[in-house]
């Protein structure tokens, strides 16, 4: 039995080995939030370290009538990945500020920090949410909360409408990027948080700065008169569903598309669990056998 579930197990969950993954702006325990295909595509991989780049939980809107099952998996398999040897980073941010009461807390292979500095292959990556940068979150939290709110109920709207339109065999819209790229204030906004972050660690000499909060994402080659760096962005799961990968010296910004998740694999991300809990339930009742 046990042989056989350890090959059962090896045949239908192939992972796909990645050095570094870094997600941020998930923003569980709200509508927007795109758990399912988070899920999916956490369960399709096997990071050497995982970096949750801030506002993961959505603690300023966190109600307790919202917190669908999907989202509580989404928790659960990160904790499954710590335990099962991947180095978790959760980055504090904004929406989840509440957790800085804890930086610099571990728990085996899972820590809470502000901000972290990882070298890889000889080069330095500087990496934190980006919401310093930020003064209408500093200064103005309750506007924010509110925006976020209507935030909220524009993509509820925004789901129903691309629903209609992918049964008309038309192409997705987004009404929140619309209403950004319109807005040159915002425009602006995305252009001197991208000049400030690659600025400062132009001159603190990082190769690679890693930031989230705008849901921006992006790989891009930054330079001024001191020097240059390379600045990503890994995005959201509420709009772009998007991950920074890092593997073999070369990044990598990785998109979601349902096209590359069968319904057959969707069976088999929620067969792993029991396949897991089968499996050291026969290790437990072979050493009890052996014992007699």
């Amino acid at each position: 039995m046990f042989l056989y579930l350890l090959n059962f197990k090896s045949i239908i969950l192939k992972k796909r080995k990645v050095e570094l993954v870094v997600i941020s702006d998930v923003h569980l325990g709200t509508f927007g939030c795109h758990a399912k295909e988070l899920l999916h595509y956490l369960t399709s991989i096997k990071p050497k370290i995982l970096v949750l780049n801030g506002d993961i939980i959505d603690i300023w809107q966190f109600r307790k009538s919202y917190f669908p099952k999907i989202h509580l998996k989404v928790i659960q398999k990160i904790l499954a990945m710590a335990s099962k040897g991947t180095k978790v980073y959760y980055i504090t941010g904004n929406h989840d500020e509440l957790l800085r009461k804890f930086s610099d807390t571990t728990m085996g292979n899972f820590a809470i920090l502000d901000k972290l500095v990882l070298e890889l292959d000889d080069k330095k990556a500087w990496i934190f949410h980006g919401d310093v940068f930020d003064v209408s979150v500093q200064h103005s939290k309750w506007i924010a909360k509110l925006g976020g709110l209507g935030y909220d109920y524009l993509i509820l709207i925004n789901r129903f409408v691309n629903w209609c339109l992918h049964k008309m065999g038309r192409e997705p819209y987004s009404f929140s990027k619309k209403i950004k790229s319109s807005v040159k204030k915002a425009v602006k906004h995305i252009s001197d948080f991208e000049t400030t972050a690659t600025d400062l660690a132009i001159e603190k000499q990082y190769d690679y700065v890693v930031c989230g909060h705008i849901h921006e994402p992006n790989i891009v080659e930054k330079s001024n008169k001191n020097g240059k760096t390379l600045y990503l962005n890994s995005g959201d799961w509420v709009e772009n569903l998007t991950a920074l990968e890092y593997h073999k010296k070369r990044w990598k910004l990785f998109r979601y598309s349902e096209h590359n998740y069968t319904e057959d694999e969707e069976d088999l991300f929620e067969m792993e669990n029991l396949i897991s809990q089968q499996l050291v339930a026969s290790i437990v009742f072979s050493k009890q056998i052996n014992s007699f």
